[in-house]
């Protein structure tokens, strides 16, 4: 059976892949335009993207703002026909600078997770730019679309439902990520189909669902397509491909991974991440880290206080130091063996899906 195209909105992907966005710089132009060119849905990180501008250290947001621009024109001359989307925490600083940044450049659409972005149907107001919220619960899809809904008379263009397998920051207290096992993204995803009925009767309007967090093969994308998601999203598959923006000593901490590996870490969003296990994980369980420079990048951390610079650890890890570097990864990153291109990648889940459809 062929797999379904994914809609959302005026905006229709042949393959009903996205592919999540990573910070900080993982999955910036290169791979974005790579998976969009594949007939998926590639998504630029948001998350200090002008690391590499010259005036990064002194000029944070200007030089964030520069990078995105630059970032989503050159996305767009690599794939000028495909669909290309940005992640931008809700929880950084400038969150509505970059948001209104991006709708400026005419960004097919606009995912946000790490809190509730109450106000974004007002940023992408009179423009073609779709708004995708990242939730972790039936309850957190209901604030939202309620809060829509009374202010703005507005739907989500669609909904990503993170289940707590995923890599990076994740939308689950620690006591429940602790758990075995856990919370099933099936259970979360039945829930949050219900939640919104109501609201695509009221509006004549279909919300697409998305499923997100530890899919790793088309096995995977079948079974959820068939519990009624409208597509999948998949990050720590893309990072192992020729196309991933990261270093190629990051990808190789992915292959090096064992399942033992992959633990829970706290940031200093206030939220618990998932990342593979290394000097620098190791070394926060003994010292706090200081911090000789703060870029003032998310709103709830305190340099005083944080335990370490998230962007710095980032930053070290994208560029391929993967001893200081913090490596955010999904639980299935031990499996990966092999780096591919992403039009083998594309074309080995959509094989594997459609023979397990069928």
């Amino acid at each position: 059976m062929k797999l379904p195209s994914l809609k959302i909105g005026h905006l229709v992907a042949d393959i009903p892949i996205i592919q999540g966005g990573m910070g900080i710089g993982v999955s910036r132009a290169n791979l974005a335009s790579a998976v969009a060119n594949e007939g998926g849905i590639g998504i630029i990180s948001g998350v200090q993207i002008g690391f590499e501008e010259p005036d990064f250290e002194t000029n944070n947001h200007e030089a964030n703002i520069r990078g995105l621009k630059k970032e989503i024109k050159k996305a767009r001359e690599l794939s000028p026909k495909g669909i290309i989307g940005i992640n931008i925490l809700t929880a950084v600083n400038h969150y509505k600078e970059l948001v209104l940044t991006a709708v400026k450049e005419k960004i097919d659409l606009i995912i946000c997770g790490a809190g509730l972005p109450v106000d974004l149907p007002e940023l992408v107001k009179n423009s073609a730019s779709k708004i995708i919220p990242i939730v972790s619960s039936a309850k957190a899809a209901s604030v939202i679309i309620k809060i829509w809904d009374k202010k703005y008379q507005y739907l989500p263009d669609a909904l990503i439902v993170e289940g707590p397998k995923a890599g990076g920051h994740l939308g689950f207290p620690l006591e429940i990520l602790n758990t075995h096992p856990l919370p099933s993204l099936s259970n979360i995803l039945k829930e949050v189909l219900s939640v919104i009925k109501p609201f695509e009767e009221k509006y004549n309007k279909k919300i697409p669902v998305i499923a997100a967090g530890g899919i790793f093969n088309g096995k995977d994308i079948a079974k959820y397509l068939k519990e009624g998601a409208s597509g999948v999203q998949m990050a720590t598959r893309f990072v192992a491909t020729h196309e991933c923006d990261a270093h190629i000593n990051f990808k190789k901490a992915y292959l090096d991974a064992v399942k033992e590996s992959i633990q829970i870490i706290k940031s200093p969003v206030g939220m618990p991440g998932r990342a593979l296990r290394n000097e620098f994980t190791q070394s926060l369980e003994k010292n706090k880290e200081k911090i000789h420079k703060c870029y003032n990048c998310l709103k709830p951390c305190n340099p005083a206080t944080t335990p370490y610079c998230i962007s710095k650890a980032l930053i070290h890890a994208v560029r391929g130091d993967t001893k200081k570097g913090l490596i955010f990864a999904g639980t299935t990153a031990y499996k990966l063996n092999n780096i591919i291109s992403v039009k083998e990648l594309i074309r080995e889940l959509v094989q594997e899906a459609e023979l397990t459809l069928t």
